[in-house]
C-alpha cells in the first residue's frame, strides 16, 4: 500500500490494465489525472490533439485497428460534449473505447450552480451512447473501477464505457496500490449453447445452397480464421456487410462484398449471419431467406429478423463449435458456374462507378496487403465499401450507419499510433476534412506517419448530387472555399503535393508510406456518378444505364 493520489491511481492501474497510449485535452479538472501520468514517466504515452473530438476520434480508430482499448481523457461539459460523435461511431461500430470523463467537484454535481464546466446529467448524457458509465465517489475507488470499465469492454459486444472522475477525488489522496489486471477468466467471451449449436448445423448440413453474412463482429472477436473454415468446410460464398470487408480475405474464392452478395442471397436457400444487425438501412432484414443469426448482442438475435435459430454466443466460439459439429459434412455446395455468374453481374453493376474504380485500384496498388484503409464519407470512399479488396482483418474502417461526416482523418490517425508498423491511410473529402484538419499539428508534433488523401471537389458532393437528382437539379449550402491543401500541410510541417491522375496518386501514396512521415495528398476531381443506388437497392433514385 502506498499514499497516492487518485490521479496517480488512475495512471498506475490504466499501466496495470495494459494500457499504453491515451489520446485527450488537458484542463483544470483533469489536473491530478495528467500529474498521474506524468509522475510515471511516459507510460502510458499521452498523445495531445487539438479538439476533444479528435482525441476520442482517435481512441476509437485505435481500438479498431489493433482491437486494444483505445482511451481517450477530456474535461467536463464542453469537453464531454465534443466527443459525442465519436462515440457514438464508436458504439455503432463496437469499438473497446474507454472515456475518461472529468466532472465537476462531487459536492456541486446537480445543484446547477454554474461552476465552469457544468452540464445538467452528465452520466445520463453519457449513458445513452455507453455500455456502461461509471462514477468515482472516492480516490480508493478508482482502481476497482478501472478495472470494472476494462472488464465491461472485453466482456460481450464491445463498446464505449466511461468513467467520470471529480477533480476532488482525483486530488484526495489515500493509501492504496493498483489492483491485478483483471483476469481472462472475468471477460471470457461467451460460449455457445450445445443445442443451439446442433440445431444450427443440422439446417446448415441439409442446406443445398448456404450462405454466410459477415458483418464487423467477425473482426470483434478475432474470428476470422473461424469464418473462413466454416465457409471452405461448406464451400459457401460469404457475403460482407458494408462493414465487413475483412472478415475473409477479398481475393478468397469464397468471398463476396456486399454488392455482389445480392444475388447470392438472392440465391441462397439459407443464410448464417455472423456479428452483423443483418438489417438494411431502412431497418428491415437483408434478406427473406431461412436465417440462422450468430450474435454476442442478444438485441441481435431478434425482431425485426426472424431467425429459423438464434445463436447467443461470440463470434469466434459459436463458428468454432459449428465447425466441430459439422466435421466430416459433404456438400454439394454451390456451382461453380453460378458462383462466376454472381461476380460477372457485380463487375457489370460495378463499372457504373468507373471514375471510383480507378483511384480505387490506384489505391490497392500502393498499399501493402496488410495496411490499414480508413475510408470516409467521400465519392470515392463509398464505393470502397463495394469494390476495395480488403486482403486483412481491421484494415479497413468505416464510420458504421452512424455516417459520420468528418470522422476519418483523426481515426485514422488513432488506427497508425496503434499500428505503427504496418501503412495506414486515410482517404477524405474537402468537406469531410474540414472537421478535424487542426490535426496536421497532431500528427507532426507526434510524428504520427499517416498519409491522408483528401479528394477535393470543392464542396459536399454527395449532398450536391441527392439534391440534383430528388429536387430537379436545385441545391443550396453545398459548395466549399478551401484552402490550398499542400500548402496548408507544409504550414504545419507535413509533406503536401498534388496528384492528378491515379496513376500520379499510386505513386505519390508509395512515396509517402515509403517515407514513414505525416503526409497529405490532394486530388483534385470533378463530377462522379453517383453508387447510392449500387449500395442501398431500396435507395428512390435508379439511373437508367
Amino acid at each position: 500500500m502506498t499514499v497516492m493520489t487518485g490521479g496517480e491511481a488512475l495512471a498506475r492501474q490504466l499501466v496495470a490494465e495494459g494500457v499504453t497510449d491515451v489520446f485527450g485535452v488537458p484542463g483544470v479538472q483533469l489536473d491530478a489525472a495528467i500529474d498521474g501520468i506524468a509522475g510515471l514517466g511516459g507510460e502510458p504515452r499521452y498523445i495531445v490533439t487539438r479538439h476533444e473530438q479528435a482525441a476520442a476520434y482517435m481512441a476509437d480508430g485505435y481500438a479498431r485497428a489493433t482491437g486494444r482499448i483505445g482511451v481517450c481523457m477530456v474535461v467536463p461539459g464542453p469537453g464531454v460534449l465534443n466527443t459525442l460523435a465519436a462515440l457514438s461511431t464508436a458504439y455503432a461500430c463496437s469499438s473497446p473505447v474507454l472515456l475518461i470523463a472529468g466532472q465537476i467537484p462531487s459536492p456541486a454535481q446537480g445543484r446547477n450552480l454554474g461552476l465552469l464546466h457544468e452540464i445538467p446529467d452528465q452520466a445520463g448524457m453519457l449513458a445513452s451512447l455507453t455500455k456502461r458509465t461509471l462514477t468515482a465517489r472516492s480516490p480508493e475507488q478508482i482502481p476497482g473501477l478501472v478495472r470494472e470499465a476494462v472488464r465491461e469492454l472485453r466482456t460481450g459486444r464491445p463498446r464505449p464505457v466511461a468513467l467520470q472522475v471529480p477533480p476532488d477525488v482525483l486530488a484526495a489522496t489515500a493509501d492504496m496500490s493498483p489492483r491485478p489486471s483483471s483476469p481472462p477468466d472475468d471477460h471470457a467471451p461467451l460460449a455457445p449453447d450445445p443445442d443451439t449449436v446442433r440445431a444450427a448445423a443440422e439446417l446448415l448440413r441439409a442446406a443445398r445452397r448456404p450462405a454466410v453474412y459477415a458483418g464487423w463482429g467477425v473482426q470483434a472477436a478475432d474470428a476470422t480464421a473461424e469464418l473462413r473454415a466454416l465457409a471452405e468446410l461448406l464451400t459457401a460464398p460469404v457475403v460482407t456487410s458494408l462493414t465487413g470487408p475483412g472478415a475473409i480475405p477479398g481475393d478468397h474464392p469464397l468471398a463476396f462484398a456486399q454488392l455482389a452478395g445480392r444475388t447470392i442471397l438472392r440465391d441462397a436457400d439459407l443464410v448464417l449471419a455472423v456479428g452483423s444487425r443483418f438489417l438494411d438501412g431502412r431497418g428491415r432484414p437483408e434478406a427473406d431467406i431461412p436465417l440462422i443469426l450468430l450474435n454476442a448482442d442478444a438485441a441481435d438475435l431478434g425482431p425485426p429478423r426472424t431467425p429459423s435459430v438464434a445463436v447467443h454466443a461470440d463470434a469466434r466460439l459459436g463458428l468454432a463449435a459449428l465447425t466441430r459439429e459439422l466435421a466430416g459434412a459433404a456438400p454439394e455446395g454451390w456451382p461453380e458456374h453460378e458462383l462466376a455468374a454472381a461476380r460477372r453481374r457485380y463487375e457489370h453493376e460495378l463499372s457504373w462507378c468507373a471514375p471510383q474504380l480507378e483511384w480505387l485500384a490506384a489505391l490497392r496498388e500502393a498499399i501493402p496487403p496488410d495496411g490499414v484503409l480508413v475510408s470516409e464519407l467521400t465519392q470515392v470512399g463509398y464505393v470502397s465499401a463495394l469494390a476495395y479488396p480488403v486482403l486483412a482483418p481491421r484494415t479497413y474502417l468505416t464510420p458504421g450507419y452512424q455516417g459520420t461526416l468528418g470522422y476519418g482523418f483523426a481515426t485514422a490517425l488513432g488506427a497508425k499510433v496503434g499500428r505503427p508498423d504496418r501503412a495506414v491511410v486515410s482517404i477524405t473529402g474537402d468537406g469531410g476534412f474540414g472537421w478535424t484538419m487542426q490535426e496536421l499539428a497532431t500528427a507532426r508534433q507526434h510524428g504520427i506517419g499517416l498519409v491522408t488523401v483528401v479528394f477535393d471537389n470543392g464542396g459536399f458532393g454527395n449532398v450536391k448530387l441527392i439534391q440534383a437528382e430528388q429536387y430537379g437539379g436545385r441545391h443550396v449550402g453545398v459548395d466549399l472555399t478551401n484552402p490550398d491543401f499542400p500548402a496548408l500541410a507544409a504550414a504545419f510541417g507535413v509533406t503536401g503535393r498534388r496528384a492528378d491522375t491515379p496513376d500520379g496518386l499510386r505513386a505519390a501514396v508509395a512515396d509517402a508510406l515509403a517515407a514513414g512521415e505525416p503526409a497529405l495528398i490532394h486530388v483534385p476531381i470533378g463530377p462522379m456518378p453517383s453508387p447510392w443506388h449500387l449500395i442501398h437497392e431500396w435507395w428512390p433514385v435508379q439511373p437508367a444505364r
